[in-house]
């Protein structure tokens, strides 16, 4: 009976240590799958932290192409206001060019009006010389000619109506020449060419 009372403690001593080896494998179960937690907790930090940091990559590249787009507005705005001053510039010379053409139209009105003057001054001091000339030379032909013959002449010139200077007759070159002289340059019987503009 002690025999057997015996086989039975070692009998409960070796559940006792089964349970007790259960017991362990099971704890190191659990450390196995809490280290194995930890694990795939590490894991899971590192991707979060790799997210992070795509992320914040991303962040990078959106502000570095905001960056490049500012940049080209800059660029832009730069080109429009260089276009704008080309423009200015170019309305300048516009002006320019039209006040030298102002200049020039206003230089070709003074020369004109120093051509007429020359050209009045001229006619006066030819008609002067030419007057002085003739005079002189009527007064030789008066000296050659009788005074009879040459009344006879002035006579015969002033005869009918109409036309220039003088005693009002008609001259022998009035018909062809009015317009184009003084009367008295017709009244001595012979053509004056006028320069006209």
């Amino acid at each position: 009976m002690r025999e057997r009372e015996r086989e039975r403690e070692r009998e409960r001593e070796r559940e006792r240590d089964r349970e007790t080896e259960r017991e362990r494998e099971i704890e190191r179960e659990r450390e196995r799958e809490r280290e194995q937690e930890r694990v795939r907790e590490k894991e899971r930090e590192r991707e979060r932290e790799r997210e992070r940091e795509r992320e914040r990559e991303r962040e990078r590249e959106r502000e570095r192409e905001q960056e490049r787009e500012r940049e080209k507005e800059r660029e832009r705005e730069r080109e429009r206001e260089g276009e704008r001053e080309r423009e200015r510039e170019r309305e300048r010379e516009r002006e320019r060019e039209r006040e030298r053409e102002r200049e020039r139209e206003r230089e070709r009105v003074r020369e004109r009006r120093r051509r007429r003057r020359r050209r009045r001054r001229r006619r006066r001091r030819r008609r002067r010389r030419r007057r002085r000339r003739r005079r002189r030379r009527r007064r030789r032909r008066r000296r050659r000619r009788r005074r009879r013959r040459r009344r006879r002449r002035r006579r015969r010139r002033r005869r009918g109506g109409g036309g220039g200077g003088g005693e009002g007759g008609r001259k022998r070159n009035e018909t062809r020449n009015k317009n184009r002289g003084h009367d008295n340059i017709i009244e001595r019987g012979y053509k004056m060419k006028t320069r006209r503009k």
